[in-house]
């Protein structure tokens, strides 16, 4: 059965970096659109980057400049690089995946991940 499982959650102050990690088995995420989303306490899951087959790459506005989406067809996994971080980034991040298109979803994702719990202090 398909697995995503991620890691790399933490603890940092702002201004500070994470590198969150989803390992996919069962699925090959380079046949999927792959997508992080996050969710804050009392918020609703909202999609934060999202990439493809082709690798294009779309962020949430709020991530744009700080986070980096990337996959690794070869250790079959997706990345997701967070620079210059905020209290305001602080919720549980989920990977996820989709059957491929060329315009990705922002909703409506099938197979999805556990959770690592970011939190960011000021």
């Amino acid at each position: 059965q398909v697995q995503l499982v991620e890691s790399g959650g933490g603890s940092v102050q702002a201004g500070g970096s994470l590198r969150l990690l989803c390992a996919a088995s069962e699925l090959s995420v380079e046949n999927y659109c792959m997508a992080w989303f996050r969710q804050a306490p009392g918020g609703e899951r909202e999609a934060v980057a999202i990439t493809n087959t082709w690798s294009r790459t779309t962020y949430a506005d709020s991530v744009k400049g700080r986070f980096t989406i990337s996959a690794d067809n070869v250790q079959n996994s997706v990345s997701l690089q967070m620079n210059g971080l905020k209290p305001e980034d602080t919720a549980m991040y989920y990977c996820a995946a989709a059957g491929v298109t060329w315009d990705c979803p922002r909703q409506g994702y099938k197979y999805w991940g556990q959770g690592t719990q970011v939190t960011v202090s000021s």
